[in-house]
């Protein structure tokens, strides 16, 4: 039997509710509409706002199934499945068959959906280096290693 190893926890209440105010902040900016529309003007895209976290998704994780996707934007599925239909109406997403389960369509991106989130990476990526700025490049790498740990705890 492996032996477990009892590590104190140093974090107190107060740094756990720091962090967890700083989340906070976080989320509720990148969650604000103004922001979604500021990324596709700043892009020179023409999208709708709804749409473009679902586009954005697709890239990132497809394929995906609508039930996944809709759980992770927190929306319905009938109203993410509606979304992607217009998603594949404009070209930019296409519903597959999973290939590992027939009863379940994936979502996936389209090279007309790929070029136009590489517009949104590059509009993303200036933005970025705006706010690390005056960051040197060990502090970003060390928020990128934490932020990474974190999310895969």
């Amino acid at each position: 039997m492996p032996s477990r190893i009892n590590v104190q926890n140093t974090l107190d209440s107060a740094s756990l509710r720091e962090l967890h105010g700083a989340l906070i902040d976080i989320v509720s900016v990148m969650n604000r509409p103004q922001r979604d529309e500021q990324m596709v003007r700043e892009a020179g895209i023409a999208l709708d706002r709804a749409l473009f976290p679902l586009l954005v998704m697709i890239e990132r994780l497809g394929p995906i199934g609508i039930v996944d996707l809709a759980a992770r934007v927190g929306r319905d599925y009938t109203t993410v499945s509606r979304q992607v239909s217009k998603l594949e109406e404009l070209g930019l997403a296409e519903r597959q068959e999973s290939t590992t389960d027939r009863r379940i369509r994936e979502a996936v991106i389209t090279a007309q959906g790929k070029a136009m989130t590489d517009k949104v990476d590059a509009t993303r990526e200036a933005m970025a280096r705006e706010i690390f700025a005056d960051w040197d490049e060990g502090e970003v790498k060390d928020l990128i290693r934490l932020m990474r740990r974190f999310a895969d705890a």
